[in-house]
């Protein structure tokens, strides 16, 4: 049903943004042809860079009237495909769009445009002793919106929240060209449908943002960090739950099987942590606040918890190197795993106290398929990204419906634990397959049928998150 991008769509593209805004060489359709999903590649047939929401509406008023697919695009750190160009046509890079507009500290907000990255935002908010705790382990390089269409979280969700939670208010674009504010920029609203909240995780389905409004939080003074090893991972999984059952919530609980800490030391080439031969996994837990001796009184009793489990010596950070040393081992994790072996990562959710039963059956599906895996992730949330590592498995078995049947069994003790198959990477385009796992006919139904109700010609995004 889609229609191919000819000279005279090139035209009019340039026109809406400016020739040098608007490239079709090879070099830059193989640049946005991919994200950090796998090695999948599909190539656009133009990459457009916008500058303001009225050009955008243009290039959507016009793709829309010729059938041509637009897919959104902010950093391209993905891990869900959500980014990639299936069916061709215009790729629409917000990287323009890289202005924080307003830091209103009376009233606790900050307006920031969808190119913004991350960390940067996050920088310019503490300079004001502010704080944006949504924190991506790309922080450095993902855009903040890439983060709303993930619905994207980070250590410190476990104690503050995800992305959702901080946003108030969206500019977004409509697959038709009307330029909308999904809300208002108050704490409280009641006043319809909660367009806001519908538009956070919808994997640039549905419009494209073009500013967006968040709450900020004082920022906390103080944190405290230690590294707790673990003779048996099960039990690194138990003392999460155990933690907060005993009325602690951490700001960050980190969760890092043996050979995820090994090939990142070796990937950072880092000595800060010496690992024992018998230990399997680690939990890196961080506290924050205002009072450090309230600070201090509770990482001595979550000490006190954990050393229940057969533990060897705990890790106390004692100095801001050494906590951004640790920091740095368990963000770079996922990029070492990808540079030491091919893999697939899947980015699994159960309820907290279930994390035991996740990981022993991840080992057990992996010893059925042949497949090693190497879990970490947001332990105090319940959600480990699985990275299913290829090892001698042949192409065709990896390549195949042999891994398909694996993800899909542990997609489905996901499900059978309360979970479900996505916490925070989305569904995107190598997830879509799975969702009847856990979506209804009726379910999925609804879902369309809102997506055709924002995007009538479905342009925008096409071959993402459904069947």
């Amino acid at each position: 049903m889609y229609k191919r991008i000819n000279p005279t769509i090139i035209d009019a593209l340039k026109k809406i943004v400016g020739a040098e805004f608007v490239f079709t060489d090879e070099e830059k359709l193989k640049h946005y042809g991919h994200d950090e999903t796998e090695d999948l590649l599909f190539l656009p047939e133009v990459v457009v860079k916008p500058k303001s929401p009225q050009e955008i509406s243009e290039i959507l008023k016009l793709a829309n009237k010729e059938l041509i697919t637009v897919t959104p695009r902010a950093a391209g750190t993905g891990l869900s495909g959500g980014a990639l160009p299936v069916f061709g046509g215009i790729i629409l890079s917000v990287e323009r769009f890289n202005k924080i507009l307003q830091i209103d500290e009376r009233n606790l907000q900050a307006t920031v445009e969808p190119g913004v990255i991350n960390e940067i935002f996050q920088n310019a908010v503490i300079e004001k002793g502010l704080f944006y705790p949504p924190d991506p382990a790309s922080k450095g390089s993902c855009f903040m919106g890439g983060n709303v269409a993930e619905n994207s979280g980070g250590p410190k969700c476990v104690k503050y929240g995800v992305t959702k939670d901080y946003i108030l208010n969206l500019e977004v674009v409509l697959p038709t060209g009307e330029i909308i504010f999904t809300g208002a920029n108050t704490l409280k609203n009641s006043t319809g449908y909660n367009l806001t909240q519908l538009m956070i995780g919808s994997e640039g389905t549905l419009g494209v943002v073009t500013k967006i409004i968040v709450k900020l939080l004082s920022y906390p003074k103080h944190n405290l960090l230690m590294l707790v090893p673990f003779r048996k991972t099960e039990e690194a999984c138990a003392a999460v739950s155990e933690i907060f059952r005993a009325g602690f919530t951490p700001s960050a609980l980190e969760f890092m099987e043996r050979d995820a800490l090994d090939w990142v030391i070796k990937f950072v080439e880092n000595s800060t942590v010496k690992l024992e031969d018998d230990i399997q996994a680690h939990l890196l837990i961080e506290v924050d606040g205002n009072d450090i001796e309230v600070l201090m009184r509770d990482m001595e009793a979550i000490g006190n918890v954990v050393n229940k489990f057969d533990i060897s010596e705990i890790l106390f950070a004692e100095s801001a190197a050494q906590k951004a040393e640790l920091w740095k081992l368990r963000r770079k994790i996922n990029e070492a795993v990808k540079a030491t072996a091919i893999s697939k990562e899947q980015d699994t959710v159960v309820q907290r106290a279930e994390l035991p039963a996740l990981i022993k059956g991840i080992k057990e599906i992996g010893a059925r398929y042949n497949f090693k895996s190497v879990c970490y992730g947001h332990a105090g949330d319940g959600n480990l990204h699985t990275r299913m590592i290829k090892g001698d498995m042949s192409d065709e078995l990896w390549n195949g419906e042999h891994i398909k049947k694996a993800i899909a069994e542990i997609f489905t003790l996901c499900k059978k634990l309360g979970g479900t198959i996505s916490g925070e990477h989305g569904i995107g385009l190598v997830q879509k397959e799975y969702t009847p796992i856990v979506f209804d006919p009726k379910t999925t139904e609804i879902q369309k049928a809102i997506k055709k109700t924002f995007d009538p010609n479905l342009i925008l995004n096409p071959g993402k998150i459904f069947v």
